[in-house]
């Protein structure tokens, strides 16, 4: 059965998720990973599923979610999946076509990257994902994406690798079937010149970074 939203809430260190509570109250699954089970918890929400090693979370909190009838998938400290990957495997398991994540960016750097090299997974090439963070989005290009905005507000292409063939519509500094290389920063920091913008690549993969200006954080 497809799940119409999924939430996803990882556990970096700090990460305000306030700004999201009208998401979170749209939402058909919320999972959390490990200890971002505590910023919903913070706010009042349980989560429907939680999914980790659990060393982020005491017993007694685990054995109270237990007792509220959430589901507890507790996976081995040595595993090769991230907490935050396999929760996100959980939620496409369960019929997740559009899946929001929260609490992803930010705490130690490694984990901050490989948060957003997730996005590239290919169990989630199917799926609209995006990562939400203080008013701003982090999705990954395959293809082609329009987003809806505001003039003005800012939009960043990071290619992971060589990308070829980027045309935008819509952007103040356009592409026309150009490349953007791994290394050169020359994506970032474009902007909307209209309401919307199209963004289409021929080949390889685009991270687009964009800021949000709608209620909830979410188009």
């Amino acid at each position: 059965m497809e799940i119409e939203l999924a939430v996803v809430v990882a556990d970096a260190p700090d990460a305000d998720i306030s700004l999201y509570l009208p998401l979170l109250s749209r939402a058909h699954l919320l999972v959390t990973a490990d200890g971002g089970t505590r910023h919903l918890l913070a706010h009042g929400i349980t989560p429907h599923v939680v999914v980790g090693d659990l060393d982020s979370l005491n017993a007694v909190i685990v054995e109270r979610l237990r007792v509220r009838g959430v589901e507890i998938h507790r996976f081995p400290t040595s595993k090769d999946e991230t907490d935050l990957e396999l929760a996100l495997l959980l939620a496409v398991e369960r019929g997740a076509k559009t899946i929001r994540v929260l609490a992803a960016s930010g705490g130690r750097p490694d984990m901050h990257l490989a948060n957003h090299m997730l996005l590239a997974h290919p169990k989630l090439a199917g799926c609209d994902v995006a990562l939400l963070h203080a008013g701003w989005q982090i999705r990954l290009l395959r293809d082609t994406i329009t987003l809806v905005g505001a003039v003005g507000q800012r939009v960043s292409l990071l290619p992971l690798g060589d990308v070829v063939g980027v045309s935008t519509n819509g952007l103040r500094y356009p592409l026309n079937d150009e490349p953007l290389l791994l290394g050169p920063a020359r994506g970032v920091s474009n902007e909307f010149a209209a309401t919307s913008a199209t963004i289409s690549v021929r080949g390889g993969m685009l991270l687009v970074i964009s800021e949000d200006g709608t209620e909830g954080g979410d188009r």
